[in-house]
């Protein structure tokens, strides 16, 4: 199929037809929902207007890449990208739909890097953020497939690429269910760079016409920064103590460590456990936890430090793992003891953690299984074995340098993705600059 034919599309099937419809009509009921998530704390109220397509600040002049990712992982995932593209010149607008992620955007980019809240899928809010925005290249992080806004952009034949491209085990059947609907949208796509063999296959059988296997951008993440300053603080006030730190736990995983670290706590008599909640806001009701379970917290979020009588300290504030991964030789990755689908472990690994995770980690299955194998990682499949595993590696450093030395090579043999998704997006990017000089003339 031709790049024009391709963009142009011109008929829909019914399920794309009845959605812009209904998207549309929706529309006016926009300020019920936003009501009901800013009372939720989704939603920022001094943006609001961005889930509008309204934009709060001017459009830079120049080149502008346009790059949408869900939320924290994903945004995360293409902060090297980023960081390369601007050194290129390019403008970039990034978006996503979550407050956190808004919030680690803010910390982790420079603050010509724009970040603007995905506008809500209704024709008009897409149609008023692309008139404004009028990005030269979109590229859509993984799987977060937004209808009007790939149609949209298809009709102003702007370049969209699927960088990261991911389709879970459980979300390939669901779509096979709407065949003609997600092939529409995929054949919208100039080009699909995705993590695995796998992923190409199901993104193939679903419609996408050019495939290009590039390896995963979260491998090639970078350590995340720590504050100096508050590393001293925090090494200073745990200094002789030994330290775990479990990252980016769900509901149900906090009463499993807690009973862990009461266990532990027999004979690690100064033993002190990190929570880093996936969502901070969830910070008081771990805190209740705690007291419920006669252990002794302190919250991060009240600007408290862990004391010498502290168990348990509640991380409940966002863009610091930084400094809890190099507090800590031992991580427990969250969302995997239930069936969430597991964090992102590349961080820690490059900040010589000695994993260890649950049995559900099917958002990473390459990339654990790989640490597995090579003794990189140590899977858990219960609270008993999550004690029993920690006290193993905090009685032992041997294995747990062990570990982070066979988790390090893991991440280096399977990196490159960066240079690989650069690579194909080499022609978009060149005819961007063309633009740029040509305009300039």
């Amino acid at each position: 199929m031709s790049h024009e034919l391709r963009k142009a599309g011109t008929s829909l099937p019914a399920t794309l037809r009845f959605y812009r419809r209904l998207s549309a009509a929706a529309g006016p009921l926009t300020p019920i929902l936003l009501k009901r998530r800013l009372k939720q704390g989704k939603e920022d109220p001094a943006r609001i207007n961005e889930r509008r397509g309204i934009a709060r600040q001017p459009r830079p002049g120049g080149p502008l890449v346009w790059i949408h990712g869900a939320s924290v992982g994903e945004v995360l995932a293409a902060a090297a990208l980023i960081e390369r593209l601007r050194a290129l010149g390019m403008g970039i607008l990034v978006t996503s739909g979550t407050v956190t992620s808004a919030a680690v955007a803010a910390k982790r980019f420079p603050p010509d890097i724009i970040h603007q809240y995905i506008p809500y899928d209704s024709p008009r809010f897409v149609e008023r953020f692309l008139d404004h925005w009028q990005p030269g290249l979109a590229l859509f992080i993984e799987s977060d497939l937004w209808p009007n806004l790939i149609l949209a952009g298809a009709r102003r034949h702007i370049p969209i690429v699927l960088i990261n491209g991911r389709m879970s085990r459980r979300s390939f059947p669901r779509w096979r269910r709407a065949s003609r609907t997600i092939a529409a949208l995929l054949s919208r796509f100039d080009i699909c760079l995705v993590q695995s063999e796998i992923d190409a296959e199901r993104f193939t059988t679903l419609g996408a016409r050019n495939v290009v296997i590039t390896g995963n951008l979260k491998l090639d993440v970078q350590a995340p920064p720590a504050d100096e300053a508050k590393l001293e603080r925090l090494l200073f006030v745990t200094r002789g103590r030994p330290v775990v730190v479990a990252a980016s736990t769900h509901p149900g995983e906090e009463e499993m460590l807690l009973t862990a670290h009461r266990t532990l706590a027999n004979h690690f008599p100064s033993l002190l456990t990190v929570i880093v909640p996936r969502h901070p806001d969830r910070g008081e009701a771990i805190a209740r936890m705690v007291v419920a379970s006669g252990a002794q917290g302190t919250r991060r979020s009240l600007e408290q430090l862990p004391t010498a009588r502290t168990d348990i300290y509640i991380a409940d504030t966002i863009g610091e793992l930084g400094l809890f991964y190099r507090l800590a030789p031992i991580v427990f990755m969250g969302g995997s003891l239930v069936p969430h689908g597991g964090q992102n472990p590349i961080e820690a690994v490059k900040l010589n953690a000695s994993i260890v995770h649950g049995p559900h980690v099917f958002n990473f299955p390459d990339v654990y299984y790989a640490l597995d194998r090579a003794g990189g990682a140590w899977r858990v499949d219960d609270g008993d074995a999550l004690t029993k595993q920690f006290g193993y590696l905090l009685n032992d450093s041997a294995a747990r340098d062990a570990a982070a030395a066979a988790a390090a090579q893991v991440v280096e043999r399977l990196g490159g993705a960066l240079d690989r998704t650069l690579t194909a997006l080499e022609p978009y990017l060149l005819q961007l600059q063309f633009e740029r000089r040509a305009a300039d003339a």
